[in-house]
């Protein structure tokens, strides 16, 4: 099998995803993945689509990660891995589409307004 790429984003983050057979190895910028994502809450966002096909163990992917932060990083990187697991297998879509992992979140930060302190907070109003 060749290798199979695909892109995923979430807010400000990119990842590249290459995979190919293998045995369950995961390289994110050279670093192993209990290393690039300590929290176990963020490796198990990432190993989602493959727990849900059970192709754990089936796949060694080596992914490009910049941009944003942990949180969106981890959901980028997901529907990076799920959408390369389409590429190999057309059938797995209806599975993964259940489970929502292939929806890009496309909720991103709203702009700050001008004469407004944030987005939509107002300055403090005072009657007198």
């Amino acid at each position: 099998m060749e290798v199979v790429n695909a892109i995923g984003r979430r807010k400000a983050a990119i990842a590249r995803v290459y995979l190919k057979e293998g045995k369950g190895q995961i390289t994110i910028n050279d670093r192993e993945l209990s290393n690039y994502f300590p929290a176990a809450t963020l490796q198990y966002i990432v190993k989602q689509p493959l727990s849900t096909l059970g192709c754990v163990e089936k796949y060694d992917i080596k992914v490009n990660l910049n941009g944003g932060g942990i949180k969106g990083q981890a959901e980028a990187l997901r529907l990076a891995i799920a959408r390369a697991l389409v590429k190999i297998n057309g059938e797995d879509k209806k599975a993964l589409r259940a489970e929502g992992f292939m929806t890009r979140d496309s909720r991103v930060v709203e702009r700050k307004k001008p004469g407004r302190p944030k987005a939509r907070k107002r300055f403090q109003f005072s009657k007198r």
